[in-house]
């Protein structure tokens, strides 16, 4: 719809709106990340933000947004003169989670930077978000490389691109706002330390908070013009605040005793760094200007502290960001209140709720709950009934040992069988890079070789489509032989469109991981799974760090289960780990049937992304489940039929014990992957065994390498 939702009229969500108005006041602070579940207006709280922004005054034609009384010197449509400009509203500039590089930061037009020596430069959608906001929904779901080009620019107000010795500097300075899911993935910590505030966000439980959201959408759909109008003067009041907060904040006083309620509350929460002090005392300022005052109270320290501090706390990528409020006042406490000096009172602040109304209209511009546009009004949270959805734990059982091979068992025991309650990991470590054997052209990670746009150059190419990464020599090489014939009578080569080749380069990429674990009662007679269970959760920490893709099938009783279809989310599959129970009889076959199953899916939907097996398991196979026969010439038939699809595959094997079967290896040789035990997945103990995933039967690994390529 053209008519934006009006931003005071978006219900609740008190901190996400406090932390976007005081981004708008001081964009110094370093923008806002927003968390949260889908549905909780976090897109439309953004685009909101736009209309309560002043206009800026720019250089009439200048496609970078300069100032018209302090032009960019540096700026490539520049030089301009200092001088009246015309006016136009700020920007809000959305970057799609595909965007390219050169869409981002801009691009050169290379064939004449080297046959003209001009540095013809198309901007990008950093110099178009110059002095307005820069939007990413689903930051998460950036690539790592457009993340630190972004943030880079963000720290630095100014854009770099650099193109075989031709540089191009234009400001960059907007508002940063990122939105995300974190059931989709996490940021990693250096990552998220780059947002200047942090705000969670979810959907009110209150039915009556919830009707409200509800009831203002609904007005808004039904006529977008007549309920922004209705709104509009509690939208000139936010904006006039806005305005008269950006000037008042030179004014602003941080005293010493502020500054060191900062460093303590920093140091206090063991943050690394100190990102977070300088975060802080920007924070605490703008909160300052925006009620009106010029000196920093304990009151600002600590709502700066709620803000900036959570996403910086995180030790590993398991732990929920958060704050203990009770600690920081804690700590707070050890310092006396800053003395105020005469200031105005404060106008009320519209990060705050006033008591509702219960018609909702404009003399409740602050209603309740947290929704109301159209893409977050009333989100409700997703029921149970999927297999991502675990249900609590049975009650402890005794689970019981694994009968002999072909053994009769109750139908109790074939369906499931008791089961004991899921039991908690052992300490995680730090495992051996497992990688898929050739040459890929997945997403880029930390895993296996690929072609990728960032890493060694390896050769060149003629380039398909746009050419992004030039390789010099090669195109020298190739503009050489003809310049005779192209009449070449001065000192530069004559370069034509068909002489340019593009630089082919090598690095990592992320993986698809999928985890096949046996969750039988075989692993849990002999107390093996809390083991099993830390070596999976270091294998996830391992994924987690290298970028990759993850998916959890378990087997148990009569069949397997997808607990975890592939995500980003590393954290969800831990969370699923850790409910895992256990029991029942070993359907190893029909865990490998389902995983062959998901990566069929998974090819069709990502086929770039390749994938890696790893099969956690006693190699027992006791059941058939639901295909019937015998449960081992199932197990090896599903294990060919893997290795036959080129999937790179490695097997954990969890036998323990003086007496040792040896199932697990046979199953490693079906499936054409090493076996490797839980001690030996340690990477101080692994030796190299599993550097590379090797298959040993060449033929798939051959496939595999030439389809990637």
């Amino acid at each position: 719809m053209s008519t934006p939702y009006p931003f005071t009229a978006v219900v609740g969500q008190t901190d996400l709106r406090l932390a976007l108005l005081l981004n708008a006041v001081s964009p110094a602070v370093g923008g806002v990340l927003v968390r949260g579940e889908k549905g909780t207006a976090k897109s439309t709280a953004v685009r909101a933000l736009s209309t309560l922004l002043p206009q800026v005054d720019v250089v009439p034609g200048c496609r970078f947004s300069c100032a018209p009384v302090a032009p960019d010197p540096d700026c490539p449509d520049g030089p301009h003169e200092a001088g009246p400009g015309g006016a136009r509203p700020a920007r809000m500039v959305e970057l799609p989670v595909g965007a390219s590089e050169d869409r981002l930061v801009g691009a050169l037009d290379i064939e004449r930077a080297l046959a003209e020596g001009v540095k013809a430069f198309e901007p990008g959608l950093l110099a178009d978000a110059h002095r307005g906001i820069l939007y990413v929904d689903e930051v998460n779901l950036l690539h790592d490389h457009l993340i630190d080009l972004l943030l880079d620019a963000a720290a630095m107000g100014a854009s770099y691109v650099e193109r075989e010795g031709v540089s191009v500097r234009h400001a960059a300075r907007f508002l940063l706002v990122g939105t995300m899911n974190p059931e989709e993935g996490e940021l990693r910590p250096q990552l998220l330390d780059r947002f200047g505030l942090t705000v969670e966000v979810a959907a009110s439980r209150e039915p009556a908070q919830r009707v409200e959201v509800v009831r203002r959408r609904l007005a808004y759909e039904d006529d977008p013009a007549g309920f922004a109008a209705r709104w509009s003067g509690d939208e000139h009041e936010v904006r006039a605040r806005v305005v008269a907060a950006r000037a008042l904040l030179p004014q602003v006083r941080l005293g010493d005793n502020a500054l060191l309620q900062i460093a303590a509350t920093c140091a206090g929460f063991e943050v690394d760094g100190m990102r977070a002090d300088i975060v802080m005392a920007r924070t605490a300022t703008t909160l300052a200007a925006w009620a009106g005052r010029t000196t920093v109270l304990k009151e600002d320290v600590r709502q700066a502290a709620l803000l900036a501090l959570p996403h910086r706390r995180r030790r590993n990528p398991f732990d929920a960001p958060g704050l203990d409020e009770d600690k920081l006042d804690e700590i707070l406490d050890q310092f006396p209140d800053e003395e105020p000096q005469d200031e105005p009172d404060p106008e009320p602040d519209p990060g705050t709720d006033p008591e509702p109304d219960p018609d909702g209209g404009p003399e409740n511009p602050q209603g309740p709950d947290d929704g109301g546009g159209p893409d977050g009004g009333g989100g409700v949270p997703p029921q149970g009934g999927g297999p991502q959805d675990a249900q609590p734990p049975a009650e402890p059982a005794e689970a019981p040992a694994d009968a002999p091979e072909g053994a009769p068992q109750s139908p109790a025991q074939e369906a499931g069988g008791p089961e004991q309650a899921a039991v908690r990991a052992a300490e995680p470590f730090r495992t051996k890079m497992l990688s898929v054997p050739g040459l890929g052209e997945g997403a880029a990670g930390r895993r296996s070789r690929a072609r990728t746009a960032h890493g060694r150059t390896t050769g060149a190419q003629r380039p398909r489509g746009q050419l992004t990464k030039l390789h010099l020599a090669a195109t020298v090489h190739a503009a050489a032989p003809h310049q005779k014939a192209r009449g070449r009578a001065g000192r530069g080569l004559v370069i034509r469109k068909d002489d340019l080749r593009q630089a082919t380069r090598e690095g990592r990429e992320g993986n698809l991981v999928l985890f096949v674990v046996d969750a039988s009662g075989s692993m849990a007679a002999r107390q093996r799974m809390s083991a099993v269970k830390g070596a999976v959760l270091s294998l996830l920490l391992d994924a987690y760090q290298r970028r990759d893709k993850v998916g959890l099938v378990t087997f148990r009783g009569a069949a397997a289960e997808l607990a975890l279809p592939p995500t980003s989310s590393v954290d969800a599959a831990a969370s699923r780990l850790e409910k895992l129970p256990t029991g029942g009889r070993t359907p190893l076959g029909s865990g490998l049937l389902k995983a062959r199953e998901v990566l069929r899916i998974e090819r069709l939907r990502d086929p770039s992304r390749r994938p890696l097996l790893v099969v956690v398991t006693d190699g027992r196979a006791t059941s058939a489940g639901a295909v019937g026969g015998d449960p081992r010439e199932l197990t090896a038939r599903s294990a060919r039929l893997l290795a036959a699809d080129g999937v790179a595959s490695v097997v954990v094997d969890c036998e323990s014990g003086p007496v040792r079967l040896g199932l697990a290896g046979a199953l490693a040789a079906d499936l054409g992957g090493p076996a490797v035990t839980l001690d030996g997945l340690r990477a101080d103990s692994l030796a190299g065994l599993v550097k590379d995933v090797r298959t040993a039967v060449t033929t798939p690994a051959t496939h595999t390498t030439r389809r990637a390529a």
